[in-house]
């Protein structure tokens, strides 16, 4: 299975962990894993590559894991921007949880409860 966990901070997501298989299908043929995996590059690009805001990644392909967690202090329209990026990611990931609720988990680590 995998799961995406979204963590939140006082009312703002800061980032992610997405990890695991999905066992949808083998490896190598997963369109599960896979459209997780692309959603998740593609949130990655846009807030380091494209807006530039250097967001700390960690990737370990052996256990099927990347991270991404968001700088604070950015300006108003950075944190608009990856606040969407973000919300656009938990929905989708939510929608496919759904369709495929044995393949997909989606959590939210709320680190003022913690």
């Amino acid at each position: 299975m995998t799961t995406v966990s979204f963590r939140t901070e006082e009312g703002r997501v800061t980032g992610f962990d997405a990890s695991g298989h999905s066992g949808w299908a083998e490896a190598g043929e997963d369109l599960l894993c896979a459209s997780i995996t692309a959603a998740v590059t593609l949130v990655e690009a846009t807030v380091n590559d494209v807006l530039g805001l250097a967001a700390a990644v960690r990737t370990e392909p052996e256990r099927a894991l990347i991270s991404l967690r968001l700088p604070g202090g950015l300006d108003e329209l950075a944190e608009n921007t990856c606040q969407s990026l973000m919300a656009g990611l938990m929905l989708y990931c939510a929608m496919l949880h759904d369709q495929y609720p044995d393949n997909i988990e989606v959590l939210e680590d709320d680190s003022e409860s913690v």
